[in-house]
């Protein structure tokens, strides 16, 4: 349904080492600068773009958006929150674990822009 995502940032630096590391940490490849200032990254079929805002206001997050992030174990999530928080991101939400009753394993972290993640892992 989706053929990318893009998610603002007001320090791409900072946003690059923390998706470098969490994007990494499911076996992607480190982000690339495309030639219009933004950082890229093409994963499991995937497009992400960080970019600083086209319209030159500082980024945003959004209020009740969630970008989520298909992992393929429970250790991959934990792997994935572990090395975001690592690289600048902090933890949100529950820790991460199994949600009773839905089936599932989440992972929940904002980037260093304040967007929230989540690292989903749908279990049995």
């Amino acid at each position: 349904m989706f053929s990318h995502m893009v998610v603002g940032a007001n320090d791409l630096e900072a946003s690059k080492k923390f998706y470098d590391a969490i994007i990494g940490a499911t076996g992607g490849n480190p982000g690339f600068m495309d030639p219009g200032g933004r950082v890229v990254y093409a994963h499991n079929g995937g497009v992400l773009l960080v970019t600083k805002p086209i319209d030159g206001q500082p980024a945003t997050h959004a209020n009740g958006g969630t970008l989520g992030f298909a992992m393929e174990s429970p250790e991959q999530a934990d792997a994935w929150h572990a090395a975001g928080v690592a690289a600048g991101g902090t933890t949100c939400e529950d820790p991460p674990g199994e949600r009773p009753g839905s089936g599932m394993y989440l992972a929940y972290l904002r980037d260093p822009s304040g967007n929230k993640l989540c690292g989903l892992h749908r279990l049995g």
